[in-house]
């Protein structure tokens, strides 16, 4: 065994090894000291949960079964699981909302992320002006969508933006700037862009946060004993990342499959239904279309395909912390 490998093994076994006394009784963990002494403390906080999140649920879940125009002299008419047969029979947007958000989680998981990241380890040296560069990656994340969505539809304009003045100055193309928004191929990764510039900055605070909490004694052990760079990250940082990471990837998942504003200020949705993601078409299927049953069915879907990427992981990632316990 390696020293490399007994320091690994010694920051593992620095986490106490007390699960079997964990387990107490279900009824002594929720009678005194327990869930019903916090229940006071948790009311208000758990009224305003239902309200505002679980009841919009439910009631989007049940629209979902009905056909109605969204006004309130239309009658809600119970048509059963019709809106879901016409959404994935009849529907060909959605197959391509469907596409565009899978495809914006997948790289939302690795692109922001790992730049997060990347940017989280070299910030956190001892730089000159780091936490000037910390300030600046940041502020993007503190601002609203869609302004970011206005400044890049200018950025990517044809005519006067900056990405074309560039283009023009380097004999890039034809001459008439880019065309990234219009063309339905490329707008969605355009978007996308835009999106990677706003969260990365978050990401990295996020991890900026996670390494304060990386034991500094257990890195200078590990170089004592010869580990290098890559070394130290993988068997002491990302090991004492990991809470962090969970926290990272369920905000991106959820962050990424909600996504609405950018492409609603930079695209709407075009050219051609090419950008439309999930979020986007259930809001135009509700309040453009005034077909508020097949908007909620997307809605619902969109509910399912959450609750499936995050709860499991959520569950993994738990129990993966439980056995390093």
């Amino acid at each position: 065994m390696t020293k490399l490998t007994e320091t690994r093994f010694t920051a593992q076994a620095s986490v106490p090894q007390g699960r079997p006394q964990r387990k107490k009784n279900l009824v002594q963990r929720i009678g005194k000291g327990g869930f019903i002494a916090s229940l006071p403390f948790l009311a208000p906080a758990l009224a305003a949960y239902v309200v505002f999140v679980i009841a919009p649920m439910i009631s989007a879940v049940r629209l979902s079964l009905y056909q109605w125009s969204g006004y309130n002299t239309d009658p809600q008419v119970f048509v059963g699981f019709k809106n879901y047969i016409r959404l994935f029979t009849q529907d060909p947007v959605f197959w391509t909302s469907v596409q565009n958000t899978v495809v914006w989680v997948i790289l939302s998981l690795i692109i922001p992320t790992t730049l997060g990241l990347v940017m989280a380890l070299a910030l956190n040296q001892p730089l000159v002006g780091r936490n000037l560069f910390r300030s600046v990656f940041y502020i993007p994340g503190v601002l609203a969508p869609i302004a970011v969505a206005n400044m890049w539809r200018w950025m990517y304009n044809p005519n006067y933006g900056v990405f074309s003045e560039i283009s023009k100055t380097l004999h890039i193309g034809d001459g008439s700037g880019v065309t990234f928004l219009s063309d339905p191929k490329v707008a969605i990764y355009a978007v996308f862009a835009a999106f990677v510039w706003q969260v990365a900055g978050l990401n990295m605070v996020l991890f900026l946060a996670g390494l304060q909490g990386v034991s500094k004694e257990l890195v200078e052990s590990a170089r004592l004993d010869g580990a290098n760079n890559w070394q130290v990250f993988r068997n002491v940082t990302l090991p004492a990342l990991r809470p962090t990471v969970v926290i990272v990837m369920v905000l991106t998942i959820v962050h990424s499959i909600k996504v609405f504003d950018l492409i609603v200020g930079m695209t709407g949705g075009g050219p051609a239904q090419s950008s439309q993601v999930l979020a986007l078409w259930s809001y135009t299927q509700s309040f453009l279309n005034h077909d508020f049953g097949l908007g909620n069915a997307v809605a619902t879907v969109l509910l399912v395909v959450t609750l499936v990427l995050v709860v499991p992981y959520l569950i993994w990632s738990t129990k993966g912390a439980d056995d390093q316990r």
